[in-house]
């Protein structure tokens, strides 16, 4: 991923933050790659393997998620106001904007 701002110009906390989630992205994109392959292989012991390493891939992108939660208190509050929550999505949001 490109530096929008010069790297120098950065903050260590502004290196490490864009570090997690450049990371994370890579993490969703093999997530993804993995599935796509999962679901197109032919050979069921392959098959295994793919969504194994997806699995895999999944656990390192939560891992991050919660990194970000712990360092950034804006995903630590969205994520306690949308995750694990059995109400459709949109009305969780619905209710959060209107206080």
């Amino acid at each position: 991923m490109a530096f929008y701002i010069p790297y120098e110009e950065l903050s260590d906390e502004a290196r490490t933050v864009d570090n997690a989630l450049v990371s994370l992205m890579e993490e969703l994109e093999a997530i993804n790659l993995y599935n796509q392959r999962a679901d197109v292989a032919s050979d069921e012991s392959l098959k295994r393997v793919m969504l194994h390493n997806r699995n895999e891939e999944i656990e390192h992108a939560v891992m991050l998620f919660e990194w970000l939660r712990r360092n950034i208190e804006e995903f630590d509050e969205d994520m306690k106001t949308y995750l694990f929550k059995d109400a459709p999505i949109t009305r969780i949001e619905e209710q959060a904007t209107k206080g």
